[in-house]
């Protein structure tokens, strides 16, 4: 297990140039794994390999220096899946690292099979999906193997599903499992009626169904690790977009209503006077301090590509947690605005 202790300080690899955080840790609830409160979201550094769809072109090499820059500036949580770029992002993980598997904590997905949404959980797919993850990724034991956006209706109905992810467990395979969840509302029925451990979910300024549906109170009560994705809604509240960009056609943002990338385009700056009130941060960082403003999140999970974009969002962890006069005037401005657009 990962000492609560470790800092990035206490990297021989990190360069005299590096930034050095002040990284934090955090309990992944009961799972016995500890893990960086920034996580590295590695679905973009899949890119296009077979075809596949994340946030455009990619470059093997930037992506390799994100990991290790990530890794050097006290990041040890790094979150992927079978899916992204069809096992490329795995692999750039699993090379990333050789040598240094256990200084992280990874995670991966399984049971998602294309863009369209075609899904496989049976236990014979989950076995062999296994294997060839633990291929890719050079290892011998997942930390933390997911189960991608399963109807929780599939898991009520057939306890083989987790039956196996237990076998897996018990066998050695994978240290502990959990669910990344479609919407909050299934991760709240995952945790009440399936003792789910863990559970990955959406969550950020522009949606907070994750706190109105009560699962952070749910999770906290029992102890169920949060890993909050999208924190920063997709990059739009880095504020480096404008209502009017458009996207490539190998980004998925590509496909969505227009209307609705113009919205969380500049929606950002419906939070500035929260904001300024402490203006040594960027947008970025300041939306990544909201989610772990809340103890029920273990990590946040931001997708990087680049060192820059490691740079700026391990930083978040540089700064406290919001006041809780803050978080309340950021939960008004939620309430009092609508950031979904009707397709």
């Amino acid at each position: 297990m990962i000492s609560p202790a470790f800092t990035a300080m206490s990297r021989s690899s990190a360069s005299s140039l590096a930034i050095i955080s002040q990284m934090r840790y955090r309990s992944l609830g009961a799972t016995g794994l500890r893990v960086s409160e920034i996580g590295f979201g590695a679905w973009g550094i899949g890119g296009n390999s077979k075809g596949a769809i994340a946030y455009g072109s990619t470059n093997d090499e930037e992506s390799s220096r994100a990991l290790r820059r990530a890794f050097d500036e006290g990041v040890t949580f790094f979150d992927t899946a079978d899916f992204y770029g069809f096992g490329h992002s795995e692999e750039l993980i699993g090379a990333a690292f050789a040598g240094l598997r256990s200084q992280v904590v990874i995670a991966t997905k399984v049971g998602m099979l294309d863009a369209q949404g075609v899904q496989d959980f049976s236990p014979a797919y989950i076995r062999r999906a296994a294997e060839l993850s633990l291929r890719r990724l050079g290892t011998d034991y997942i930390d933390l193997y997911q189960l991608h956006s399963p109807p929780v209706g599939l898991l009520e109905e057939n306890d083989g599903i987790l039956g196996c992810m237990e076998a897996l467990q018990r066998e050695g395979n994978i240290r502990a499992f959990g669910m990344s969840a479609r919407n909050p509302n299934e991760a709240l029925t995952a945790v009440k009626k399936l003792g789910i451990k863990c559970v990955q979910v959406n969550f950020n300024l522009l949606d907070q169904r994750a706190l109105e549906n009560g699962l952070f109170e749910m999770c906290l009560e029992h102890s169920v690790g949060v890993i909050v994705r999208t924190p920063l809604c997709f990059g739009f509240l880095s504020g480096k977009y404008a209502p009017s960009d458009e996207f490539g056609p190998t980004d998925h943002r590509n496909r969505w209503n227009p209307a609705q990338r113009a919205k969380w385009a500049g929606a950002y700056r419906l939070f500035a006077s929260v904001l300024c009130s402490d203006p040594e941060q960027t947008p970025a960082q300041f939306a990544l301090r909201f989610c772990l403003s809340f103890p029920a999140v273990s990590t946040v999970i931001p997708g990087m590509l680049t060192p820059a974009h490691v740079e700026e969002n391990i930083r978040a962890s540089d700064f406290d947690s919001l006041l809780d006069s803050e978080r309340s005037a950021i939960m008004s401005i939620y309430r009092e605005q609508g950031f979904f657009v009707d397709s």
